[in-house]
């Protein structure tokens, strides 16, 4: 156990990391190259089958590294065709990660964190208290997981085309370890995938959002949910620390940083009835968003157990969208999905050795 302990793992490198690893054992960058193509267009699980690498080289990669992911324990599909997968962690910890298939995309939500150390009121990831940040293996582990997985389909596989970073955590309290695995996700000899397609979701943290700006060409979501700091203050806790005002001011330097593929923000706003959805909300949000190249995102509420918000009703989520349309806002009212194996938006839970004790802390809010 202690020689496994001690090998690294190829999955926790980036293309510039491994290029460093080889360069110090005195070996050529290229080969980095090569072991990327390997692990990630590939999906090999040992070095042995890397038959373009010398074998005196596979045998100290043999020695030394081991190629390690998430486990699956657990896969659920969903009616609407939604995948979930538990994956259990070295330290015992799990995360649940989702693949959302459409007809012209098939998109991964992928976790940053086990839990999450962030404490929002309306979502069950919340609730599940915060253990620790992934490392980057733990988080581009989801996606080789996922690709694998897809690929031994019986009814035909299925191409991870876009990646969200909206599941479990708060992406920007992992920095450098999700900005390895984004890197690997973009990286041509690896997984290959555009700017556009590529979305880190955020509360707002706003030093490492501007940290974000300068240092990736991602797209980039916020999750609103409130057009007040009095009501943000209740549903997203972080608010306090970076309000409403200090939020849009840098998400408007982190659009003038942009290049052609960085040209909006998406705005997510979950819909939770009688508390942000009535229509002075909608005319508040119209109001704060002006001149900020947007798209909104309006999210039906997925129930969780113990939960106190209920879902806004269809009615109200089509007037408060139409009072947006109206403004001049591209939105997107957000089809549930996967909400049948606890799949949705704010239901993802995995299962967490909370060292946040958050579970006290929302038993005394909602006594």
């Amino acid at each position: 156990m202690s020689d496994t302990v001690k090998k690294v793992n190829l999955l926790d490198f980036s293309h510039e990391g491994l290029k460093a690893y080889f360069t110090s054992m005195g070996e050529k960058p290229f080969r980095a190259t090569q072991i990327i193509k390997w692990l990630h267009q590939l999906n090999v699980d040992s070095v042995d089958q890397m038959t373009n690498i010398s074998k005196p080289l596979r045998q100290f990669l043999t020695d030394h590294t081991v190629i390690r992911a998430p486990e699956i324990v657990m896969e659920q599909q969903s009616s609407d065709g939604t995948y979930k997968w538990l994956l259990r962690l070295d330290d015992g910890n799990a995360i649940e990660t989702v693949f959302i298939p459409e007809d012209d995309r098939g998109t991964l939500c992928v976790s940053s964190q086990v839990g999450c150390a962030l404490d929002c009121t309306f979502c069950s990831t919340a609730r599940q208290g915060f253990n620790r940040n992934l490392t980057t293996a733990e988080i581009i582990g989801q996606l080789w997981v996922a690709k694998r997985a897809l690929q031994a389909d019986p009814k035909g596989a299925r191409v991870v085309s876009n990646v969200v970073m909206m599941g479990m955590g708060e992406p920007l309290l992992n920095f450098d370890n999700v900005i390895s695995a984004l890197r690997l996700m973009m990286d041509d000899n690896a997984y290959g995938l555009s700017k556009r397609r590529v979305t880190l979701s955020t509360s707002g943290v706003l030093p490492a959002l501007d940290r974000l700006a300068d240092t990736l060409d991602v797209s980039l979501a916020v999750s609103l949910h409130a057009p007040n700091d009095e009501l943000r203050d209740q549903l997203v806790p972080l608010n306090r620390k970076y309000p409403i005002k200090d939020l849009l001011t840098m998400c408007r330097q982190f659009l003038n940083k942009k290049t052609t593929e960085r040209n909006h923000i998406t705005w997510e706003y979950v819909m939770l009835d009688g508390i942000n959805d009535s229509d002075e909300n909608a005319h508040q949000l119209a109001k704060i968003l002006k001149g900020i190249p947007s798209k909104i995102n309006l999210i039906p509420f997925n129930p969780f157990p113990e939960t106190r918000y209920k879902r806004s009703s269809n009615n109200r989520i089509h007037r408060f969208r139409d009072i947006l349309a109206e403004a001049g806002y591209t939105v997107i009212t957000r089809k549930t999905r996967g909400d049948d194996i606890d799949a949705a938006c704010g239901q993802l839970a995995g299962q967490v050795n909370d060292k946040s004790r958050r579970e006290i802390h929302f038993a005394r809010i909602e006594r």
